[in-house]
C-alpha cells in the first residue's frame, strides 16, 4: 500500500530558514549562504520522508516565501513597478514582490483559504506578458533525484492560480482573469516538458479552488485547461490535489472527468461528505489519494478510525488504487515534536507535528497492506483515550455549566440601542470613528526588553513596566492625532499566537465596553490584557 505527503513545512525544525532569511535581508550573509541553508533543509526533508517509507514524496513545496509567489515567478508575471527586464527571476525581484523595497510597495498578501497562512496575490491584466522565468520546480526535482530521491513535483494548478489572482491596478475590476488561461498554459507546458525530460513519472497540480462554490464558467475552465494540457502530460501520472473542504457534486463531477488525470487527492478530514460522492461514483482504474491524516492541527491522528475509513474506501476503489495521504500540506502544522523538550509525557502523547504525521501516514499504509504495527496502534489508542478522559481537557464543572445554559443566556439583558446610547454618552464618537487595526511596530527597544525577559535578565516587574511605558507612548500618540477609538498597540506581541489573538480581542473591546465598566483606566487594562488572555486560554482549554 502506497503513501503520500501533500507538502511539508519549509521553515525548518529550529526555524533555520527564518534566521537565514533575516540574515540575508539584513545583508549579514550572502545569497549563497541562504541557498546553502535552503538546500540543507530540502535534503533533510526528502531524506526524512524516504526513510519513513513514503512512496510519493513532494518536491517544489519548499519556498523562500510563498508557493503562489513562486508560481508568479515561474510565469514571469512581475508587476512593472519592480523594474524586471526579463531573464531568470533572482532574489532581488522575488523579495521586492514579497516585501517591497525602498521605492515600491510589496504585492498584496491575503489569507490562504481559511488557514493562518497568507499568500502573495498575483496582479494580472490583459497586458501581462507571461514568460518562463523561474526554473525552480525543475531544479528542485533534479536536486532530489541527484540525492537518490525520486519525487513528485508540485505545481499550483493553472486555474486555481488565476482564480486566486486579482486585476492589477488600472485594470477593470470586471476583467475576467480566466481569460488569461490560454496565455499561461504554454508556460505550464514548458515546465511539464522539462520535468518529463528530467525523468519525472508523476506530477501534482494543487487545485484547491475546486472546493469553493464555483459557477459553471469557472468549472469549465478546469475542463478546458486539462484538455489543453493532455497531450503534454502524456506519459506522466497526473495527480490533482484538493483540500480544506468538501467538493460540491458539480466540482466532483468536473474533477473526475478531467482529461489526462490519473489520480485525485481529496481532503477526507474536512471533506467528510466527499466520501459519499466517492461511494456513488469513482472512476474505474483511477487512484484515490485519501487525505485521512489531518494536516492542519497538532493532534495525533486517531489511527483506528482512519484505518476504518481507508478499509471502506479500499472496497470501492480497489486495494492497488488507494494511496494514504495527508488532508493537505503539513505546512500548516509545527515541524517536529522531538524539539518540544518542556512538554510532559502525557501531553506529548496527544500530539503529532509534521514529522510525526509522516510516520502516521506510513503506519496506516502498512496496516492496510497487512503489516500493522500493533504496538504503535495500541500506543495511539491509549493516547486517544487519555486525551478524551484527562481532566486537563475535560472539566466536569465547565461541562455542567455549559449544559445548563438557556437560550436567553446568549442574549444581552439590554438591547442594542441602549448599549449604543451608553457608548455614545461615554465616548461621544463621530458618525465615522477612526481607529487602527491594533498592532504598532515592534521597536528595537521592545525587542531588547523581550529578549532580556525571556533570558531572565530582567524581572517580570521591569518587563511589565516597559510594556506600560510603550503603551503610554502609543496611547499619547493616538490622542495627539485625535484618533477616536484607541488601541494599546500590542507591545506584548509574539508571546504566543493565542495570546496575540486574545489580547487583541480583549484590548479592542476595552474602549467599547468602558461605559459598562465604570470608567476603568484603559492603559492599565490594556497593559494586563496579555495576562487576561492567558486566563482566558486556560478557561478555553477546559
Amino acid at each position: 500500500m502506497a503513501s503520500h505527503i501533500v507538502g511539508y513545512p519549509r521553515m525548518g525544525p529550529k526555524r533555520e530558514l527564518k534566521f537565514a532569511l533575516e540574515s540575508f535581508w539584513d545583508k549579514k550573509s550572502s545569497a549563497e549562504d541562504l541557498q546553502k541553508v535552503a538546500a540543507g533543509l530540502r535534503s533533510s526533508i526528502w531524506k526524512q520522508m524516504a526513510d519513513a517509507g513514503i512512496k510519493y514524496i513532494p518536491s517544489n513545496t519548499f519556498s523562500y516565501y510563498d508557493q503562489v509567489l513562486d508560481t508568479t515567478a515561474m510565469l514571469g508575471a512581475v508587476p512593472p513597478r519592480y523594474g524586471w527586464n526579463g531573464g531568470e527571476i533572482g532574489f532581488d525581484t522575488y523579495f521586492s514582490m514579497a516585501r517591497g523595497n525602498a521605492s515600491v510597495p510589496a504585492m498584496e498578501m491575503t489569507k490562504w483559504f481559511d488557514t493562518n497562512y497568507h499568500f502573495i496575490v498575483p496582479e494580472l491584466g490583459p497586458d501581462v506578458r507571461f514568460s518562463y522565468a523561474s526554473h525552480k520546480a525543475v531544479d528542485e526535482y533534479k536536486e532530489a533525484k541527484a540525492l537518490g530521491v525520486n519525487t513528485v513535483p508540485v505545481l499550483v494548478g493553472p486555474v486555481s492560480y488565476l482564480l486566486l489572482s486579482k486585476p492589477a491596478k488600472g485594470v477593470e475590476k470586471t476583467f475576467s482573469l480566466l481569460s488569461l488561461l490560454p496565455k499561461i498554459l504554454p508556460i505550464y507546458k514548458e515546465v511539464i516538458s522539462e520535468l518529463k525530460a528530467a525523468g519525472a513519472s508523476w506530477i501534482q497540480f494543487d487545485e484547491p479552488t475546486l472546493v469553493l462554490d464555483l459557477d459553471a464558467h469557472q468549472l469549465q475552465a478546469f475542463t478546458a485547461a486539462y484538455a489543453d494540457l493532455e497531450s503534454t502530460l502524456s506519459g506522466l501520472n497526473v495527480l490533482i490535489e484538493t483540500y480544506f473542504a468538501d467538493l460540491t457534486s458539480g466540482a466532483y463531477k468536473t474533477l473526475i472527468e478531467l482529461k489526462g488525470v490519473t489520480a485525485y487527492g481529496l481532503d477526507l478530514v474536512r471533506g467528510t461528505k466527499t466520501i459519499d460522492l466517492i461511494k456513488t461514483n469513482f472512476p474505474k482504474g483511477k487512484f484515490l489519494f485519501a487525505g485521512v491524516v489531518d494536516g492542519r492541527n497538532i493532534w495525533a491522528n486517531d489511527l483506528a478510525s482512519s484505518l476504518g475509513t481507508l478499509q471502506a474506501l479500499e472496497a470501492i476503489v480497489g486495494k492497488d488504487n488507494l494511496v494514504v495521504s495527508t488532508s493537505c500540506s503539513l505546512l500548516h502544522t509545527a515541524v517536529d515534536l522531538v524539539n518540544e523538550t518542556k512538554l510532559d509525557d502525557e501531553i506529548k502523547s496527544w500530539l503529532a507535528f509534521a514529522a510525526q504525521k509522516v510516520v502516521e501516514v506510513n503506519a496506516l499504509a502498512k496496516a492496510l497492506a497487512g503489516q500493522k504495527d500493533e504496538a504503535f496502534f495500541a500506543s495511539n489508542a491509549t493516547a486517544q483515550a487519555s486525551r478524551k478522559s484527562s481532566p486537563r481537557v475535560t472539566n466536569e464543572a465547565v461541562q455542567k455549566a455549559a449544559a445548563a445554559l438557556k437560550g436567553s443566556d446568549h442574549r444581552r439583558a439590554t438591547n442594542v440601542s441602549a448599549r449604543l446610547d451608553a457608548q455614545q454618552k461615554k465616548l461621544n464618537l463621530p458618525i465615522l470613528p477612526t481607529t487602527t487595526i491594533g498592532s504598532f511596530p515592534q521597536t528595537l527597544e521592545l525587542r531588547r526588553v523581550r529578549r532580556e525577559f525571556k533570558a531572565n535578565k530582567i524581572s517580570e516587574d521591569n518587563y511589565v513596566k516597559a510594556i506600560k511605558e510603550e503603551i503610554k507612548k502609543v496611547v499619547d500618540l493616538q490622542e495627539e492625532l485625535d484618533i477616536d477609538v484607541l488601541v494599546h498597540g500590542e507591545p506584548e506581541f509574539k508571546l504566543c499566537r493565542e495570546t496575540i489573538w486574545l489580547s487583541t480581542l480583549v484590548s479592542s473591546c476595552l474602549v467599547l465596553l468602558s461605559p459598562l465598566m465604570g470608567g476603568c483606566n484603559l492603559m492599565d487594562l490594556a497593559a494586563s490584557s496579555h495576562q487576561s488572555s492567558m486566563v482566558m486560554l486556560a478557561a478555553l482549554n477546559q
